[in-house]
């Protein structure tokens, strides 16, 4: 009898290391598997920082006469590519292929204006906002005094616009559901008519209206410049790479507190000079 229950615990006892063995395996990580994107020693090897931007949202990028892009994005990554100690490659994409572009890395990093959505964090991580902006309106002449707000378009007689694939279309869509909504490619052709008198208004971002409604459209549209959303910008990368996150986001603390950023905030949002060199 003893010896059958020796026997019964060994065989026990052998099943269970066996058993342990097999958790052990499955527990190991596979060594033929990829390790997680390190974006940053690919940039470092590369020698070169590539971003992801259209060049049409002033005064953060815009094409300048010269053909170049120039803004306020470029500045905040040229200063940001410095610091890595490489060179800065700028890929104009088409807005609604920029995240798709990022994803099968095109581009190491959106810099574009692009505002932090609960959807695209779904998609993207981003580092923590560079600044903040909201949806304001750029206003048919014809209208003033008569439309006061977001509010007052809400309605089928008017004919509002925004460019295609942002928070401005979204904004349109949610706030002012019942007027006749028009979406273009650009923010240009979309602001363009409302000086036209095609449309009746155009929703899009503060920064963009305001040197719309002081350069192109003096005279021509009213700007309703109280921002009706709440909008934060960030920088996007790829999901799954944790060392550029804290990079981007320990820049940026830098920046905003040695006089980096305040500098270059000041030469775009503050000074109106850059207009004459774009086309």
């Amino acid at each position: 009898m003893k010896k059958g229950l020796l026997n019964l615990l060994a065989l026990v006892l052998i099943f269970a290391m066996s058993a342990c063995q097999q958790q052990e395996q499955k527990a190991a990580p596979d060594a033929s598997q990829p390790a997680a994107e390190d974006a940053i020693n690919t940039i470092l090897k590369r020698g070169k920082l590539l971003v992801g931007l259209e060049a049409g949202y002033m005064p953060f990028e815009m094409r300048a006469k010269e053909g170049n892009i120039i803004g306020f994005d470029v500045d905040m990554t040229t200063a940001m590519a410095k610091a890595m100690g490489v060179e800065v490659e700028y890929v104009n994409t088409n807005w609604d292929g920029i995240i798709p572009a990022l994803m099968t890395k095109k581009f190491d990093i959106i810099a574009s204006g692009m505002t932090v959505t609960q959807g695209r964090n779904l998609k993207i991580n981003f580092a923590n906002p560079y600044i903040t902006v909201g949806q304001t309106i750029l206003l048919n002449k014809k209208l003033a005094g008569k439309i006061h707000s977001y509010k007052d378009l809400n309605n089928p007689r008017y004919t509002v616009s925004s460019k295609l694939g942002t928070t401005g279309e979204q904004a349109v869509k949610r706030m002012i559901p019942r007027a006749k909504y028009l979406s273009y490619e650009t923010e240009q052709e979309g602001s363009m008519e409302v000086i036209s008198g095609k449309v009746d208004a155009f929703v899009y971002d503060l920064p963009f209206n305001a040197i719309m409604a002081s350069s192109k459209g003096a005279g021509k549209i009213v700007h309703l410049d109280t921002p009706f959303t709440f909008e934060p910008l960030g920088w996007a990368i790829r999901k799954g790479d944790p060392d550029f996150l804290n990079w981007l986001n320990n820049f940026l603390y830098q920046v905003k507190n040695d006089g980096t950023y305040d500098e270059i905030y000041a030469k775009w949002f503050k000074d109106s000079s850059w207009q004459q060199k774009v086309q």
